[in-house]
């Protein structure tokens, strides 16, 4: 059996972002999202933005950085990846130029063949359809639709116009509100006027000085209206499912949703299950503008971005969930415990399996041997990616403990490193365009020492990487057989351009020999036509709830992962569509499933 937990542990590079929204200013952080995964010749491959190359496993748990030949578009966004026979074809998204595409029977090695295109587009998906037709779709606007055109198989260039597939839709789809917890309607144009002249004036830079092509980009800031893109099909008994981004990839609420029809080209319907992927709760929230690919034992897997957008809107991971058909022919992932370690077997699997393991270190008491103002080590076990321990000084001798409060039977522990205010010369050549940055080529490495202890006095060593020379911000440690223990305490730290070592959390799994918490009580009630409230009633021995809901009783596909009792707002629904709730409780020892009920 292989484990991973998200985000992926893999290398996420530093990116240089002279945004120009901010005149310049270098803003950095790292950076990866947007991944389409395939499976070519028996190996599994995600292509995301930002990267300088490409993720490989064997298994879907262990993934390996590759860098690509040089030449390819890796300072655009959204890479496009597809499989065509004994090809792979490779684009990326551009505004500026028309976009080419590459082919390459050899996707480590090359060589690539380039084929030229004759338009620009962004977030582009490739579909081959199974009579052997081509299909192509984009799009990432708040203004613009996502477009559908037919290719020629030959030269790759249209055959049709263009043809909008999904248009946005926030007053009647919940899920596409922007903001935290999909928060917001969309601002009319007066207040659009009001906001963009504020800015300017804040700013102190007058209009005049502001490029045209600069000037929608803030405008759109403040329009308040969902990006609709991240376009990709699927094809399943008959029927096509073009899967959609949205409302924005800077929310806990990033998401993707779903339009089904007959034919590749639409017109399309709202699925009945939506959105399709959604995590707006949990450590590391977000689960939007992905690909969904089949493994070679017949299971179902869904990529998606995942937010923390602390340094930069776009300071993103990538995450990895199990997602299926059911057998109303509706597409599902399943993300209820998705940023806890899973198991991948190697053979079919119910995507619906709960966790081995359950987290242990939420709430815990956490010390330290010193800490920035307002970054103290209680911020490790928050259970927020966007909170950090900041140690005073870049000293090897810094640590970090958090304390169980008892000892449990410990199977995995994710370390998770976090970036604080960067102020660094640019080391490389700030690529203009859109999207201004300079990707950091140089291979850094994050080294650190983790010991455990069951009295606090005497220690053993789970892991030593303090002479790594891997760069995993995001480390994994399992031990599927397990060792007791309730002090952990992480040293001899040393990250990336010699910062002061930041951990968002010391993440530990396992199984306690507790009791499990009560059924949760609660109540559910429809406030209006895209939110409900759901009220639960504290309880005690529990760690946090699990808000499920969806169509039926058994189609409770979405979930919202929470750490406290009382009222929760989700605004997630769509107008007209009935739904069902349940509440489960988990603690150290296991879930316990609430009654459900249907949503009044």
């Amino acid at each position: 059996m292989n484990y991973y937990c998200n985000p992926l542990n893999v290398n996420y590079r530093y990116q240089f972002n002279a945004d120009p929204r901010l005149h310049g200013k270098l803003q950095i952080c790292r950076e990866a999202a947007d991944p389409s995964m395939i499976r070519f010749h028996g190996r599994y491959y995600i292509f995301a933005s930002m990267t300088l190359g490409v993720w490989v496993s064997d298994d879907l748990a262990h993934w390996e950085n590759h860098r690509l030949p040089e030449g390819l578009p890796f300072y655009d966004y959204a890479p496009d990846v597809r499989v065509l026979g004994d090809w792979v074809y490779f684009c990326a998204s551009s505004r500026d130029h028309n976009c080419d595409r590459w082919r390459t029977k050899d996707i480590l090695n090359g060589p690539y063949e380039k084929i030229e295109g004759n338009f620009p587009f962004w977030d582009p998906n490739l579909f081959i359809d199974d009579d052997g037709r081509i299909y192509f779709y984009w799009g990432c606007s708040n203004a613009t639709p996502i477009y559908g055109v037919e290719l020629d198989p030959e030269t790759m260039l249209p055959k049709t116009e263009p043809k909008a597939m999904i248009e946005g839709h926030p007053f009647e789809i919940g899920f596409e509100r922007v903001g935290e917890n999909n928060s917001t309607f969309p601002a009319s144009e007066a207040e659009i006027d009001a906001k963009y002249k504020a800015f300017h004036e804040a700013q102190g830079i007058p209009e005049s000085m502001i490029p045209e092509e600069v000037k929608p980009l803030i405008r759109g800031m403040f329009s308040n209206r969902p990006y609709i893109e991240g376009a990709w099909m699927d094809k399943h008994e008959g029927k096509y499912y073009l899967q959609y981004a949205c409302p924005g990839t800077q929310y806990n609420t990033y998401s993707d949703g779903v339009y089904v029809s007959e034919n590749p080209l639409g017109p399309f319907r709202l699925a009945e299950n939506n959105p399709y992927s959604y995590k707006p709760g949990g450590f590391l929230p977000g689960a939007g503008h992905g690909s969904t690919m089949e493994d070679q034992q017949g299971n179902l897997w869904h990529a998606a971005t995942m937010r923390i957008s602390k340094n930069h809107d776009f300071e993103r991971r990538v995450g990895l969930w199990p997602a299926g058909f059911d057998a109303d022919g509706e597409l599902f992932c399943n993300q209820r415990y998705g940023d806890w370690p899973m198991a991948v077997s190697g053979s079919k699997d119910d995507p619906w399996r709960g966790p081995e393991w359950m987290l242990l270190s939420a709430g815990k008491a956490a010390s330290a041997s010193s800490c920035v103002p307002g970054f103290g080590p209680e911020k490790t076990t928050e259970e927020n990616v966007q909170t950090w321990w900041q140690a005073a000084s870049n000293s090897r001798d810094e640590w970090l403990c958090v304390d169980l409060g008892k000892a449990f039977d410990v199977h995995a522990v994710q370390i998770n490193f976090a970036d604080g205010k960067l102020d660094l010369p640019c080391p490389g050549e700030i690529r203009p365009g859109s999207q201004a940055r300079y990707i950091e080529e140089a291979d850094h490495a994050t080294q650190w020492k983790l010991e455990g202890s069951l009295d606090g006095e005497g220690w053993f060593v789970i892991e030593d990487k303090s002479e790594a020379e891997t760069d995993l911000s995001h480390d994994l440690i399992v031990r599927p057989d397990g060792f007791a223990c309730r002090y952990l305490r992480l040293s001899s730290m040393a990250v990336p351009y010699d910062q002061k070592p930041c951990i968002s959390g010391l993440r530990v799994f396992g199984l306690g020999d507790g009791e499990q918490p009560a059924a949760p009580a609660f109540t559910a009630e429809r406030v209006n036509d895209l939110d409900m409230k759901v009220e639960i009633a504290p309880q005690e021995n529990t760690v946090g709830y699990n808000i499920l809901f969806g169509s039926s009783p058994e189609k409770l596909y979405h979930s919202w992962m929470v750490f406290t009792p009382g009222a929760h707002r989700v605004g997630a629904l769509i107008r007209d569509r009935g739904y069902f709730v349940r509440v489960d409780a988990f603690n150290e020892s296991g879930i316990t499933e609430g009654a459900c009920i249907r949503l009044s």
